[in-house]
């Protein structure tokens, strides 16, 4: 079943670079280059040294602002889940968070902290929290309380009850906050870099984008989508089915 499902994925992706260089033919445009010249660019990118030293500065902002998203978002979202009166009180405050734009949050974050990497990982950090916050306090509505009294009843340890009762139901919906927060956080930082940084993938394709090279472009949003895969296919997907293994 496994290597049947990892022979649909890499099939679906095949398909997709078959349209692309089907529509390269078509357009016969430097618009729309082929696979073939952007995987040159990207080799050369790589050879050069500039395209690891770009997208390391890129996923060292990622994973910081993902850990302070997800960290800050999953405290509150229990808490706001488990406590009506705390639900209430700052139902307002995360509806307010929910719908700055993040254009406003960066430029703001920006302006108090200055141009640096602090700056930029509390602007991507704050646009991503509220979105966690919401989905993990669903989770901490949806716990099952009865289970709870039995594991009270049963005199389990606090932490006990944590780990085997309480997280458990909690694990789809923090899988979720974390899929949906690490494709939203990739976007940010590329915007984040954008306006305010030297270095960075979205730094590289602001330049690229003045130049209209489009296949350099390509090239780093190649690079850029396979390390996605990558996480998704290594880390990601294995830890949620070790965590989702019981409902199985």
């Amino acid at each position: 079943m496994k290597s049947r499902n990892w022979l649909l994925r890499t099939a679906s992706l095949l398909v997709l670079v078959a349209l692309w260089w089907i529509a390269a033919l078509i357009a016969d445009s430097f618009v729309l280059p082929s696979p073939q010249e952007v995987l040159l660019s990207f080799w050369l990118h790589t050879l050069s040294g500039e395209l690891p030293y770009h997208l390391a500065a890129t996923l060292g902002r990622v994973a910081v602002s993902f850990l302070l998203a997800m960290s800050i978002g999953v405290a509150i979202g229990i808490f706001m889940g488990r406590h009506r009166r705390l639900d209430i009180a700052l139902d307002g405050a995360l509806v307010l968070g929910l719908n700055i734009p993040a254009l406003v949050t960066i430029v703001l974050c920006y302006i108090w902290f200055g141009l640096t990497d602090v700056a930029a990982v509390i602007a991507v950090a704050l646009n991503k929290i509220p979105t966690v916050i919401v989905t993990v306090r669903e989770g901490a509505r949806a716990v099952d309380k009865r289970l709870l009294e039995v594991a009270q009843a049963y005199r389990l340890t606090r932490l006990h009850t944590l780990r085997k009762i309480y997280l458990p139901q909690l694990y789809p919906y923090l899988m979720a906050a974390a899929r949906s927060g690490l494709a939203l956080i990739w976007k940010i930082v590329l915007v984040v870099e954008l306006l305010g940084r030297s270095n960075g993938v979205g730094f590289q394709l602001h330049t690229y984008y003045q130049f209209f090279d489009i296949t350099s472009i390509l090239a780093y949003t190649l690079a850029f989508a396979g390390v996605v895969l990558l996480i998704e296919a290594a880390l990601m997907r294995p830890v949620e089915n070790r965590l989702t293994r019981w409902r199985q």
